[in-house]
């Protein structure tokens, strides 16, 4: 069994082989996250893809021969065309926006998308998913405030109490705070 790949930020002078540029570029993706944000990406990468962004002129050539040219900076490079597939960008307006960055921009292209990445995931896990056919109900608290809950998920009296005492009208109900609107 082969070793894996280091992550970008463990070894920045280590040099890899196609493979291992893949294999680590993958393991970095999928700890931060990241994936293709269509189907016309697979999952993972490969060296036939590296080979292809080589070609288009994504992917700098290797540093050296011997198959272990590649080194941080073609890493980063990779690295950065991930996030940016996962915002649904071609990879002709990627070579656009990634031409002549330097080592520097890449490493901030890198930590910008894993912030951005981590704060998304924070939003999309408290956010509420809607599945059709669920039953929701609109309670109103106050006359200016209505809590939308699941049908399946009654919102007690004390809790209703509780709500309105964080909202500062712990007495208010619909009906004595005046019209609603």
């Amino acid at each position: 069994m082969r070793a894996r790949a280091p992550l970008p930020e463990d070894t920045p002078s280590a040099e890899y082989s196609l493979s291992e540029l893949a294999e680590a570029v993958n393991v970095w993706c999928a700890k931060a996250g990241i994936t293709p944000a269509n189907g016309q990406v697979g999952e993972s990468l490969n060296e036939r893809n590296l080979r292809f962004y080589r070609t288009v002129g994504l992917l700098d050539a290797p540093v050296a021969g011997g198959g272990r040219g590649y080194t941080e900076r073609h890493l980063l490079q990779i690295t950065a065309i991930r996030l940016l597939q996962a915002q649904g960008l071609p990879l002709r307006r990627i070579r656009e926006l990634l031409f002549g960055r330097s080592l520097a921009d890449l490493r901030e292209i890198r930590e910008r998308g894993r912030t951005e990445a981590r704060a998304t995931r924070a939003a999309s896990a408290s956010a509420a998913i809607l599945t059709p056919g669920e039953a929701w109900q609109l309670l109103p608290v106050t006359s200016h405030v209505a809590l939308l809950t699941k049908s399946s998920a009654p919102i007690s009296a004390e809790q209703l109490r509780q709500i309105r005492a964080i909202l500062g009208n712990p007495s208010a109900s619909p009906a004595a705070s005046g019209p609603e609107h």
